[in-house]
């Protein structure tokens, strides 16, 4: 009888522990949310950080610049909760995209023929066109003046197209500051970029005797590249493009950093 007693007593004790620690456990596991956090949706951007004032790295290193503001206003109004923007070598960016790396680049990309094979392009968001940069004094009065001299440019842009195009050799640089400066220290006796990166440099530089002026090849327009299949995209930035014309947002954006109003096209 004792021992039926204390198999009793035991028994109560191992079913009474049980519950102790199943209570315990329940306390610990929360309970499922019934409004978990939505998920992020990332636009992914590839980008030259080095082109004001377009794309640039402030004191902060964070980047900044018309580019950078215009494709965060585009990618908030399309929906994403984050603009993930990473920099690379400007002549690598349409090979980063059409491997996946990017959902879009926006770089002061001037629309060519010749890109459009490889990549979609948004509806045109920038007017600009080709300056020749010189030291005071040089008095070049156009492209053909340039016959003979070193000219600097960036690699892949259509400042080296338009000076290869006439017959001439060029000073090819990973970024058109590069270029600049080879001129203000005399590596190269001229700089051919678009119009906007070399006023903004001269504004930068007053002390370095440089003057530019119009190398009148033609107007050109910058776009937003795209994978050329991914027409879901192009055709919601260009809805995004047009919504932020209208409403003046991307007006606001363009008179920050040029002190003007957009011009219309």
């Amino acid at each position: 009888m004792f021992k039926s007693k204390f198999r009793f007593i035991l028994t109560g004790l191992l079913s009474l522990s049980l519950l102790t620690l199943t209570g315990c456990g329940s306390t610990g596991t929360p309970a499922p949310s019934s409004n978990p956090a939505p998920e992020e949706k990332v636009l992914r951007v590839g980008s030259d950080i080095a082109y004001a004032p377009f794309e640039f790295m402030d004191e902060s290193q964070k980047a900044t610049g018309f580019d950078i503001e215009l494709i965060q206003a585009l990618g908030a109004d399309m929906g994403y909760t984050k603009v993930n923007i990473e920099t690379a070598a400007f002549d690598g960016l349409i090979p980063a995209l059409q491997a996946g790396k990017y959902d879009c680049v926006i770089s002061a990309m001037t629309i060519t023929e010749e890109r459009a094979k490889s990549v979609q392009f948004s509806n045109k968001y920038f007017l600009s066109g080709q300056y020749i940069a010189m030291k005071k004094g040089a008095n070049f009065k156009s492209l053909n003046d340039l016959k003979g001299k070193k000219i600097g440019v960036q690699l892949n842009t259509t400042g080296q197209y338009a000076v290869e195009e006439k017959g001439m050799e060029t000073n090819k640089y990973d970024t058109t500051p590069d270029a600049m400066n080879a001129l203000i220290s005399g590596g190269v006796d001229a700089v051919v970029a678009d119009s906007p990166v070399v006023l903004w440099f001269q504004a930068q530089n007053p002390n370095a005797q440089i003057q530019s002026i119009n190398a009148d090849s033609g107007e050109e327009y910058y776009g937003i590249a795209m994978k050329l299949d991914n027409k879901e995209l192009a055709d919601k930035m260009n809805a995004s493009l047009k919504k932020l014309m209208d409403s003046g947002k991307y007006n606001e954006i363009y008179k920050k950093w040029f002190k003007e109003d957009a011009p219309k096209f």
